[in-house]
């Protein structure tokens, strides 16, 4: 028998829940706050070095976002509520709660901030940046609408993949544009990758240069439901994704070029080539977490599925907490956000546990009282 015919049914037959994308997102979700909180609590100087470098650079680098966004696109495919329309909705919501999530993170903050030390330059300057910048849940809704759209039209999957790799090629090209305009800069920044000379423009994740990454989970996800020996097809396809990963990020690494450059636009402006090497990790990354899940207890299923179920919530509580704490709590106490890396550690630690515990009960309350809310 050949291989193919090893690996794929004619039929899809793998729709049943993918255990390995819940924990690969379980593991980033727990390590976001342990992201965010060593490039908050860490000096330019310090990020380019030892476990600051490990975790903005490497593990919050290609490990974390891309990821990120492919298993959304996978789980647009295998989720029930799989209509444009449904789509469109909840892109719609996700995209509004990135604006609530700025404002909880940083309009509040900053103002309570600045209403005690009268820091102009830490809480006022850069807040109109920051409350209108695009962030990955901003993204996220943006790119759920667009691939609804394509939905909509009834393109193929082939005919995703190709518009959204010739957008990531006018990313790449348009990369650093500035307008001159503040809000021109802010408002672009959604679509393309903006910088001004002041440093002040937040456009992360723009669309042109991360459609790929949802688009391509969607399309992997059909592929994958026709995959009969999960194991096999992992071995074959991850093995050789995860070694050509390590050989391009190495050299990236070692040479400092591409998302690995000097500056974070290096990373949050992907280019083409990175975007690829950052898929291959992606699709190396889903078999070690496969490989991983055939050892772990049952109880861990569970732990996986809950964190997993309760991702969008989790990043919204996690990062209402940092700022408050670091921008707020800590800045006040001494006078800067810079901790030691093991201190950070621990703060990440903590505030990963909180936000999951604080998001899983928020849930139950709300999904009780919209139950309550039927049955009156």
């Amino acid at each position: 028998m050949k291989l193919k015919d090893r690996i794929f049914s004619k039929e899809e037959i793998n729709t049943e829940r993918q255990w390995e994308l819940d924990l690969a997102r379980a593991v980033i979700i727990f390590c976001l706050a342990l992201i965010h909180c060593t490039i908050e609590c860490t000096s330019d100087e310090g990020l380019t070095s030892g476990i600051p470098y490990l975790f903005d650079t490497v593990i919050g680098g290609p490990f974390s976002a891309p990821m990120y966004m492919f298993v959304m696109g996978v789980g647009m495919a295998y989720t029930k509520n799989n209509t444009p329309e449904q789509h469109f909705k909840r892109g719609v919501r996700i995209f509004v709660l990135g604006y609530i999530l700025n404002i909880c993170r940083f309009l509040i903050p900053y103002l309570i901030g600045y209403g005690i030390t009268g820091d102009y330059a830490v809480y006022m300057e850069p807040l109109l940046y920051k409350v209108l910048c695009n962030d990955i849940l901003t993204f996220a809704g943006l790119a759920m609408m667009l691939l609804s759209l394509f939905m909509k039209l009834k393109l193929s999957n082939g005919m995703m993949l190709a518009i959204a790799t010739v957008m990531c090629a006018f990313g790449t090209v348009f990369n650093g544009v500035d307008v001159q305009n503040p809000l021109g800069n802010i408002f672009l920044g959604y679509l393309i990758g903006t910088e001004d000379a002041a440093g002040m423009v937040l456009s992360d994740f723009p669309v042109l240069n991360w459609m790929l990454f949802p688009t391509f989970g969607y399309a992997f996800a059909a592929v994958l439901k026709r995959v009969k020996d999960k194991k096999l097809f992992y071995l074959t396809v991850s093995l050789p994704a995860i070694l050509i990963a390590i050989v391009y990020f190495t050299y990236g690494i070692i040479n400092e070029v591409g998302m690995f450059g000097e500056g974070q636009n290096c990373y949050y402006h992907m280019v083409f080539s990175d975007v690829l090497a950052s898929l291959t990790l992606t699709v190396g990354m889903v078999g070690v977490n496969y490989l991983i899940f055939q050892i772990l207890p049952e109880k861990m299923f569970y732990i996986a599925w809950t964190i997993s179920e309760n991702i969008t919530a989790v990043y919204f509580t996690h990062w209402v907490l940092v700022s408050f704490i670091v921008n707020v709590c800590i800045y006040i106490a001494r006078g800067t956000t810079e901790l030691a890396p093991w201190t950070v550690m621990i703060l990440g630690t903590a505030i990963s546990i909180v936000s999951i515990v604080i998001a899983v009960y928020w849930n139950k309350w709300t999904n009780r009282r919209k139950l309550d809310a039927k049955t009156t």
